[in-house]
């Protein structure tokens, strides 16, 4: 039976013509090779193609026709079918040699054909989607979703533009205009007809070529003609995503998709019963929901009421009304934390403690249980910084909790572009509690009588470009408590003011024409007054007599003094700040018992010594920063700040508070090194010291054998140094046989906590660390020197050591950022000597330093002794092109790992004209 096969396909062969026999014979190889080319060709076509059809429909939104995928079908049928030829040839026998020479061939024939009528992507799509709807009831999650959807499209970077705007409750179309433009960086005229601003807008879209627009909570119908959205299309490459609670938003404008679903309610009730493991607990909290849901109607009721079931397991009524609070401020608003908490400290939402700072941690916590309960989300705003926010279906249930009878009576009309106040019919008699914030209300009525409102007490007008007010305005508001003008236009207050006697906080932040508050002399119960960013040139009269007061913000720049006698009399103030143009005398400020926060100028070094001896053994100022002589702008990075500026002052003149955590010297020259300021030495919590334009400094510090004194800096984290002329040493040791002897070198003490230090312009020197140094600095992150003419080396190894044969290992484990820029002179990173080991390498960045020529090692060695063979991926180097090739290297294979990791540096007009 072993020779049927072989016959038969003799049979078959000779049926051909005798030569195409043979050659299918002999080049059978030839055919097989030429089959897996046709066969990895169509393979690696068949992918290409798969993966631009997945990539254009998730980001394009296009889908493949039937017939690619009718085609992308085949060809897998087709692969599939060569492979079992080829296991057939592997299989056959020599006798077949011809006969599966034809087999490949005409499978090979087969594939070519398939492989010619390959589609086009472009004529492999369907129509794409120009515009998406996403839609669902609150909660579902809409905005999350597109929250993912825009980070992805930012990245892929496939769009000119990704433009997010959120529409909210209340549609205007003036804003929805001006937010689009804000968001493609333009601004539309203030004023003009609806038909020329969307003209305006229309312009500016188009200008922005391909580009997608999200607009967020779109509560109702939108034309996008009268907006000015030009309708996307394949042409034009545009894409317009909504999402929104009403499907028929979705059809009016032509969207193709929508959504549902419920993720919110769930994660707000499984938030509120966090950590509790007792399945008792659980199922009677499942028979509570039910109750709840069984006795409304309507799925937007079902949401609020199982929100709501977590806000009634808050049981303190004091964090209920701290939750309350923040649907005061305009649906999807960023509230900033410490803002929010200071308004429950306003309220009395929060009871006295002994300190402002206690009351604080205790709002801190309060925000932290609301965030667990999932009744806050956390946010994050580039300028307020850490920030909550209330869901729109949250807010919706805080709303509806709020207008029940058990709660006090509010009217809420925030951020829902207001051009004037509600309607006097509107302030209703019980009304307790009116937010009119973030609107567009400019003018107040003369007629508008709001005497019925007797039970008024907060009431938050700020972010509203309001210009004045009628003099009896809050003539009939005997129970107002709090008053929020922030962010205004107006140019004085009116008289009435002075009859708010119930007043305990009155906030003008940023009222920059603010010149004129009335007399507050009636205002006895007052705590905080808050005049920060205003144009008050002057004190208001009568702040004398504000015993109560617990807060006060003055820091504005137009005012510039203080009036003598006053702050003695404020002897519960809690938080004091002035500006730097505000100069305070000696007898005008000491630091009461109850003070926590102060901020402020000192003409000069006799009054702030008089204000640091005034601080009590059992001080509670925990917070300070204060500057003495010159107006010298500082920003403070850490609490407890003291500026010095004042060219002629001496070390010995100085007295610091032992507290302090950055000391910044600017403009004295009086000084050689920090040891003149014999107060330092109790300095045991300094972290940060800057000191800049001092001409007489030589050394940052002396370190002596012969004296136990020395100022030591072991909790110093960064230290910058800036336009010191003079500085020709780190430190400079005095008495030690050895500097480099680990025996006999300084304390290790000397910045063990150093982590950042930065030179700039310093001219004169040579050699920034020596090794006995080194030794300290095992958690320094960064080093950056910049602008040093004279500076040879960074890292130095003594002369000494040099001289043996063994290599000493310079440990630097957290070293991760090293600048390197316009150091003329500079040739060595590390002493030759040395063996540089910092495999915590992030950047290293290089610039006009053509005299350095070569990277020390620093990768760890490979245990059988060949070095370097990885460099982590992490590592990002960059400098001139010019600089990198001419570099020598210790090991070739060196360069080889950290070539994938170099980046040319990219250099700007204005480092050219810098750098000369």
């Amino acid at each position: 039976m072993e020779y049927v096969e072989p016959s038969l396909g003799i049979v078959n062969c000779i049926q051909a013509p005798v030569c195409e026999c043979l050659q299918y014979h002999r080049k059978l190889k030839d055919y097989v090779k030429n089959l897996r080319r046709i066969r990895d060709e169509l393979n690696s076509k068949m992918d290409d193609i798969a993966l631009r059809l997945e990539s254009e429909r998730r980001h394009v939104g296009k889908a493949p026709r039937k017939e690619v995928e009718n085609w992308l079908k085949n060809v897998k049928e087709m692969v599939v079918e060569a492979e079992d030829v080829e296991k057939k040839v592997k299989k056959g026998r020599y006798l077949l040699r011809a006969c599966l020479g034809k087999l490949v061939d005409e499978k090979t024939q087969e594939l070519q054909k398939i492989l010619d009528k390959a589609p086009s992507v472009s004529d492999s799509l369907k129509e794409e989607v120009s515009k998406i709807g996403v839609w669902g009831m609150g909660g579902v999650g809409k905005t999350t979703i597109m929250k993912h959807i825009y980070n992805d499209l930012l990245e892929a970077k496939k769009f000119d533009q990704v433009i997010w705007v959120t529409v909210s409750k209340e549609l205007n179309i003036e804003k929805l205009q001006d937010d689009i433009a804000s968001a493609l960086k333009e601004v539309l005229p203030e004023k003009g007809d609806k038909v020329r601003r969307a003209g305006q807008l229309l312009g500016m879209l188009k200008k922005a070529k391909k580009h997608v627009l999200i607009l967020d909570a779109v509560w109702d119908r939108i034309s996008l003609e009268d907006v000015g959205i030009p309708e996307p299309t394949s042409s034009n490459g545009c894409k317009l995503v909504l999402t929104t609670r009403k499907e028929e938003v979705c059809k009016f404008i032509g969207c193709d998709e929508e959504c549902a679903g419920l993720p919110l309610t769930i994660v707000v009730v499984a938030g509120t019963l966090k950590g509790v493991d007792d399945p008792h607990i659980w199922n009677n909290a499942l028979n509570e929901l039910k109750q709840r849901i069984g006795g409304v109607e309507g799925i937007e009721a079902e949401v609020i009421e199982r929100s709501k079931f977590s806000f009634d397991h808050l049981k303190d009524e004091k964090v209920k009304h701290c939750f309350l609070y923040c649907a005061l401020y305009p649906e999807d608003f960023d509230i900033e934390k410490d803002e929010q908490i200071q308004c429950w400290i306003d309220e009395g939402f929060i009871d006295e403690m002994d300190t402002r700072r206690q009351m604080m941690d205790k709002g801190h916590a309060r925000l932290k249980r609301l965030e667990d309960n999932c009744l806050l989300e956390n946010a994050y705003d580039e300028l307020r910084g850490e920030c909550v926010k209330m869901h729109d279906a949250v807010r919706d249930m805080a709303l509806s909790v709020i207008t029940s009878m058990n709660h006090p009576r509010c009217m809420i009309k925030a951020g829902i572009q207001l051009k004037s106040l509600p309607k006097e019919e509107e302030w209703a008699a019980d009304i307790e509690k009116v937010s009119v914030m973030s609107n567009s209300i400019s003018e107040i009525p003369t007629h508008l009588s709001l005497a019925k409102c007797q039970l008024l007490t907060t009431l938050l007008l700020q972010e509203n470009p309001i210009r004045s007010f009628p003099d009896p305005f809050f003539s009939n508001m005997p129970c107002l408590s709090v008053l929020n003008l922030s962010r205004t236009l107006i140019e004085c207050l009116p008289d009435s003011i002075s009859e708010l006697k119930n007043l305990t906080a009155l906030l003008l932040q940023w009222c920059v024409r603010l010149k004129h508050v009335p007399s507050l002399s009636k205002l006895q119960k007052l705590k905080k007054l808050d005049l920060s960013y205003s144009g008050m040139e002057e004190v208001p009269e009568g702040m004398e007599t504000l015993v109560n007061l617990r807060y006060l913000d003055l820091y504005a720049d137009s005012l510039m003094e203080v009036p003598s006698g006053l702050l003695p009399k404020l002897s519960r103030l809690q938080y004091l700040r002035f500006h730097r143009e505000t100069s305070i005398k000696a007898e005008r400020v000491v630091a009461s018992e109850e003070l926590e926060f102060f901020w402020g100028r000192f003409k000069d070094m006799d009054g702030f010594k008089k204000f640091v001896q005034s601080i009590p053994c059992e001080s509670r100022l925990n917070e300070y920063f204060l500057q003495v002589g010159l107006d010298y702008w500082t920003h403070p990075e850490e609490d407890r700040v003291i500026k010095i500026s004042q060219s002629e002052i001496r070390g010995d003149e100085i007295l610091l508070p032992i507290d302090i955590q950055q000391l910044d010297i600017p403009e004295c020259h009086s000084f050689r090194s920090l040891n003149d300021i014999s107060c330092l030495k109790n300095a045991v919590d300094l972290r940060n010291c800057n000191i800049w334009n001092c001409r007489g400094i030589e050394f940052v510090l002396s370190i002596s054998s012969f004296s136990s004194s020395s100022i030591l800096f072991q909790s110093l984290e960064k230290l910058s140094l800036i336009n010191l002329p003079g500085l020709n040493e780190l430190i400079k040791v005095e008495g030690f046989a050895s500097a480099g002897s680990p025996v006999l070198a300084p304390t290790a003490a000397t910045f063990s906590h150093l982590k950042r230090i930065y030179l700039k312009k310093c001219s004169n020197i040579k050699k920034l660390f020596l090794h006995w140094l080194l030794t300290h600095l095992q958690i320094l992150e960064e080093v950056s020197v910049t602008n040093c003419e004279q500076l040879v080396e960074i890292l130095t190894v003594d002369d000494d050591e040099e001289k043996g044969t063994e290599k000493i290992k310079v440990y630097l484990p957290k070293l991760r950022r090293l600048r390197l820029n316009s150091l003329p002179e500079l040739k060595s990173i590390c002493s030759k000597s040395g063996v540089l080991v910092c495999d915590s390498l992030q950047k290293i960045h290089v610039n006009y330093c053509y005299k350095l020529k070569r990277i020390p090692p620093f990768l760890p060695l490979r245990g059988d002794g060949q070095p370097y063979t990885y460099a982590p991926s992490s590592l990002k180097i960059k400098s001139s092109r010019e600089w990198w090739e001419s570099l020598e290297w210790d090991h070739p294979n060196f360069k080889n790992v950290l070539q994938p990791l170099w980046q040319e540096k990219q250099y700007t007009l204005r480092h050219f004209l810098r750098n000369g």
